[in-house]
Formats: C-alpha cells, sequence, structure tokens
C-alpha cells in the first residue's frame, strides 16, 4: 500500500512540514530509514537520528524544536508514538485474514464452530467446545471440552485451552499460551503430597493479550479471572483463584500466587513476583524483580526492591547500601579507636 504524508497527516490529525506528496510505502526505525519509510521520534535520545535518517517521513511532538537544519518532511503530532500505533494498527488490519477450515483440522461433532473462522491444519476443537465468528486458531492450538473462544479471538501456534474455560473476544493468545492447567494445590502427609483437584475455570475478559508461554491456572473452585484489556507478556505466571483487574500489565516473568486480587491500571516490570493472598490496590506500578509480600490495598504508589517499598525509600536505601563498604570500614576504625581509649582509662585508674 502506498500513501502520502498529506494523507497520513489527515488520518492522524497531524501538520506536515516539507513535501506533502512524499511517498510512503514501509515503517522504519528511526536509526535505520529507508526511502518511502515512515518513522517516528518520541525520545529526545533518538534526536540525533533525525538529522541524517534516510527515512521519508518523520512524526515527531507538536513540541519538537530541531537544534539544526531537519531535511525530513516531518508531521507535527501531539503524541508520535501514540500515532505511530495507530498507523501499525491500520497496517496490520490490511493485511489479508486468514479464513477456512483445514481438512487436517479437527472439529468434534458437538462443537460449535462461527462464521469466518480460520482453522489451521492440526487445530483442534474439542466436544461442545464453542469458537465465535472471525477466530483464528494456528496449528496445534487446541480448544479443550466445553471451553468457548469468542469472536475474532487468536491461538498461535500450540496455544492451548482447557476443558470449560471461557476467552472472550478480541483476545490474542500467543505461541504455547496455556490456559486453565491445574492451580498449584497439593496437600502434605506423612507419605507425601495428596493433589487436590482443581475443579473451577479460567474466565478471560475481552480486548486481553497473553504472551508466548504464559500460563493461567484453573481455579480450585470459582474462576480464575483476567479482565477486560490486560496485557500479560511472555513467561507470566497467574495461579489459582487470582484475580486481574482492568487494563493491568505485566512483563515478562512476573509471578502471581494463588488468591491475589490486583486491582486496574497496575503496572509491573519483569521478574515481578506477589505472594498469595494480597490485595493489590488500583494503579500499583512496581519496578523490575520486585518482591511484593504484602497487601497494598491504597495503591495508586510506586514501589521497587525485595521485600518491596516505597520506590523514594528504597532509592535511599540503596544508595546507603553502595556505601556500605567505606562505612564498615570506619566503624571499625572507630571501634578501635575506642578499644584504644578504653584502655588508656583503664591504665590510668
Amino acid at each position: 500500500m502506498k500513501f502520502t504524508a498529506r494523507q497520513i497527516a489527515q488520518y492522524v490529525n497531524g501538520t506536515v512540514e516539507g513535501d506533502n506528496n512524499a511517498a510512503i510505502t514501509t515503517f522504519s526505525k528511526i536509526e535505520e530509514g529507508v526511502e518511502g519509510a515512515i518513522t517516528f521520534l518520541a525520545n529526545p535520545k533518538y534526536e540525533h537520528f533525525i538529522y541524517t535518517t534516510k527515512a521519508s517521513v518523520v512524526l515527531v511532538n507538536n513540541d519538537f524544536k530541531p537544534s539544526q537544519e531537519v531535511k525530513v518532511t516531518l508531521i507535527r503530532v501531539p503524541d508520535a508514538y501514540e500515532c505511530i500505533a495507530k498507523l501499525l494498527q491500520l497496517y496490520e488490519q490490511s493485511k489479508p485474514k486468514h479464513e477456512g477450515v483445514s481438512p487436517l483440522a479437527f472439529v468434534a461433532p458437538t462443537a460449535k464452530v462461527g462464521r469466518d473462522v480460520y482453522l489451521a491444519p492440526f487445530a483442534v476443537v474439542e466436544e461442545g467446545a464453542e469458537v465465535g465468528d472471525g477466530a483464528q486458531l494456528y496449528p496445534h492450538a487446541t480448544v479443550g471440552a466445553h471451553a468457548k473462544i469468542g469472536k475474532n479471538t487468536i491461538l498461535y501456534a500450540n496455544a492451548v485451552v482447557y476443558h470449560d474455560c471461557v476467552i472472550g473476544n478480541n483476545c490474542i493468545l500467543h505461541s504455547g499460551c496455556v490456559i486453565g492447567a491445574d492451580g498449584f494445590g497439593f496437600a502434605p502427609t506423612p507419605e507425601g503430597y495428596d493433589k487436590i483437584p482443581q475443579i473451577g475455570i479460567v474466565t478471560i475478559e475481552d480486548d486481553v493479550e497473553l504472551g508466548a508461554n504464559t500460563c493461567v491456572d484453573r481455579s480450585t473452585m470459582g474462576t480464575t479471572l483476567i479482565k477486560r484489556g490486560v496485557k500479560l507478556d511472555n513467561l507470566v505466571q497467574i495461579a489459582h483463584n487470582v484475580v486481574v483487574g482492568e487494563n493491568t500489565v505485566m512483563s515478562a516473568q512476573c509471578g502471581v500466587a494463588g488468591s491475589t486480587k490486583i486491582g486496574s491500571w497496575c503496572m509491573f516490570g519483569g521478574q515481578v513476583g506477589i505472594t498469595g493472598h494480597a490485595v493489590i490496590g488500583d494503579k500499583t506500578r512496581s519496578g523490575a524483580q520486585a518482591g511484593i509480600a504484602g497487601s497494598i490495598p491504597k495503591g495508586n504508589t510506586t514501589i521497587i526492591g525485595s521485600p518491596a517499598i516505597d520506590w523514594k525509600r528504597f532509592a535511599r536505601s540503596h544508595a546507603v547500601f553502595r556505601n556500605l563498604p567505606d562505612l564498615s570500614k570506619e566503624v571499625y576504625a572507630l571501634r578501635q579507636e575506642i578499644d584504644e581509649l578504653k584502655k588508656q582509662l583503664t591504665q590510668k585508674q
């Protein structure tokens, strides 16, 4: 597809500075720009690339002030990062959509498959399962017995939805994603560990995206619940009976222990661990590798460290920690001086 700078500016409500007819056929990073590409500048650290990029058009924020001459055509917008995301979504939507059921796919006689569905070779829809209109199941994606997949939801290769689980509309489950495996429930006995049956399900609401090899365990009873708009990165583990609130995001390798309730619009960096039975309030933000050992019911706070504390306290504590070797030497020297003074006082007595 081919567009001009003017057409793009009209779509994103921007203003062109330069060649209105600059032709755009692809996207690129600003440092790897090529002729015919559109790119963007949102982070000031990359400003120096705008003076040398070979891209044809660059999206910039309205308040961008170049420090030298800019030869490339600019489109000024309120938020360049948001606009490039909007254009990428448009590009993605323009791609031809897979449709049709492969003769190598398996659909159980009692399963229900909607219109315009794509079932790739070796995709499986088991007894009593339902797949909504426009859904796409790639090779070896599996929908268990009586599970439900919403409209326009995508299960990439090897994604698995266990029996009875419910996936909403417009969701994306990347390769290796597992929904509804048993929660980690075992009762210790003198002979070992007795398995506690996990008889609940997983419910995933609309517009959720789960990364590759992310797992959401079924509940012991009731449902493990992932609410609307949640985005989980690769290799995230959500344990049984957890609730993740609307529009919460988690980076790779986060882990949430059983029965924890997480509020809406929370943000967790990579490798954050959250203890079980905790309550995490709305808009809690956590830095990478934080260990959240208890509830944060009020929310609207930023924490870091293990155990996690307020980020300002952590910064002050870390400053002290970095100086511990020098402080240790000072304390040792002071101890020697005190011991020497005590010795002198004893001799005078």
